[in-house]
């Protein structure tokens, strides 16, 4: 018997090679959605984050019953329609805040005058319930004020 030279070689499958390509191609978008999805969060905490904490920090004067503060909180056209006085005898005739969290934030610009909106959920003192309250805001010189 006589053994028979060998064949050619075996064409090599391209399923490997596709594989190999396919995973590269995931693995590059992917990455690039994760890229693309960090930097649309840190644009959309750079807008709405100081609106929010103006509002939080009105929230947090209201639930410590410091008035005086939350008025020096306002815009400059709400403390023009109501001196410090009317404000704080106004807001202890209402019934106290326990708590808060922020609901949403919402931002605007048109022409020239930047505003918001910050959704608070509220809770009463007296009976722990909850209600919403749409906080407006105006960006006035470079600070973010509740503009009632």
């Amino acid at each position: 018997m006589t053994s028979l030279p060998p064949g050619p070689p075996k064409p090599k499958s391209p399923v490997r090679k596709i594989l190999i390509i396919s995973a590269i191609v995931l693995v590059l978008c992917c990455g690039g959605a994760g890229v693309a999805g960090f930097f649309a969060y840190r644009g959309i905490m750079t807008l709405t984050g100081p609106p929010r904490d103006a509002a939080v920090a009105y929230a947090d004067d209201l639930v410590a019953g410091d008035y005086a503060g939350a008025y020096a909180s306002l815009c400059r056209r709400t403390r023009e329609l109501t001196s410090e006085q009317q404000y704080i005898a106004e807001q202890s005739a209402r019934p106290r805040i326990s708590g808060y969290s922020v609901a949403g934030v919402n931002v605007e610009q048109h022409n020239s005058t930047v505003s918001g909106v910050v959704t608070l959920e509220l809770t009463r003192a007296d009976d722990g319930s909850q209600y919403v309250l749409g906080l407006p805001l105006l960006k006035e010189d470079g600070q973010w004020r509740v503009c009632l």
